[in-house]
């Protein structure tokens, strides 16, 4: 294993406390609970949007602090749920009088405890379960994970609580989006967490593991590796059978990267997707393409599809200032 890394015990640490010192002009650090909040936070009470997770996912969560999106990000280790009292501290950081709105992928480690940190807080508090992998059945026993579609939610949640949304309307608003968002990955390679040392799962040169995760973990299927043009048709029929989308759906279109792929490859995957989706009459009117939601050093990419009205178009256009997502 090559790795810039001086202890694995360590690398948490080090690494936010170099994200935070570049950016120093849009967050704070709270070294002690690993908790990056919004430096310039808004006068006027306005429902507080946190999210969080083990790390190994960057720029998610903490990239995503700043104007137009979120308030605070929890970080765990890697792969590991944050703990309940990280996401009190953030919480009581950054509550202004609107109450806390918390967007939690569906992972048990991360439900349960903000769960526990929901009970624990004296604010007015919901939460948004992010559900978007296909790739799992909707009555699968742990439900379906949050993956990238965890952006997509936090980006439009966060515009609408920049705007002066209530609590009662983000979290409306949340589980909307989550409602009208797909995703689904490959892998062309496992990722090494530093602490193993190793690669979670191996696969041979000529397969690919269909359906995977943001941890490492195994997908639904390993299968023989095929052309570019067959792996995006099969990753994107499952996504659009989900969300039955018809003729003239206006979309946003995310193809995002695990942190090991191309930016030329990603952009090879968004083209044969978005040709699949106009070939069916479905519209992308809006696009994202880059290593957002990752999994390390994983090589492979996942497709997200999320079908917009006019009112969450204009909430994505809103303008958002963080580490690794900004215009306006």
């Amino acid at each position: 294993m090559k790795k810039f890394i001086n202890r694995p015990e360590t690398l948490l640490a080090e690494s936010l406390a170099g994200f935070s010192k570049a950016h120093a002009n849009i967050l704070n650090y709270d070294a002690e609970q690993k908790v990056i909040t919004r430096l310039n936070g808004s006068e006027k009470p306005k429902v507080a949007i946190i999210s969080g997770g083990g790390t190994g996912h960057e720029p998610l969560h903490a990239g995503f602090v700043g104007m137009g999106m979120l308030d605070a990000a929890c970080s765990g280790e890697i792969f590991t749920s944050p703990t309940p009292f990280q996401m009190e501290a953030a919480a009581n950081c950054v509550e202004n009088g609107a109450g806390v709105l918390f967007i939690v992928k569906n992972y048990a480690g991360d439900v349960m405890n903000f769960e526990i940190a929901a009970e624990m807080l004296d604010c007015e508090n919901a939460s948004v379960l992010v559900c978007d992998d296909v790739s799992l059945p909707k009555d699968h026993s742990a439900g379906r994970r949050g993956v990238a579609g965890t952006l997509i939610v936090e980006k439009i949640v966060g515009a609408a609580a920049e705007k002066g949304a209530d609590l009662a309307t983000c979290k409306a608003l949340g589980d909307k989006v989550n409602e009208a968002t797909a995703s689904m990955g490959v892998a062309l390679s496992s990722c090494t967490v530093p602490a193993l040392g190793k690669p979670t799962f191996k696969l041979a040169d000529d397969e690919i593991e269909m359906g995977v995760g943001i941890h490492g973990e195994h997908g639904c299927k390993t299968q023989p590796l095929t052309d570019a043009n067959s792996i995006v048709a099969q990753l994107m029929t499952t996504i659009c059978e989900d969300l039955k989308c018809s003729a003239e759906q206006s979309v946003l279109l995310h193809v995002n990267g695990f942190g090991a792929t191309p930016s030329m490859e990603l952009y090879l995957v968004y083209e044969i997707a978005s040709q699949f989706l106009a070939i069916r009459g479905i519209k992308v009117v809006r696009s994202l393409v880059g290593n957002y939601t990752t999994s390390l050093d994983m090589a492979g990419c996942s497709i997200t599809v999320t079908c917009l009205d006019e009112a969450l178009l204009l909430l994505w256009d809103a303008p958002v200032h963080t580490a690794n997502l900004r215009w306006g």
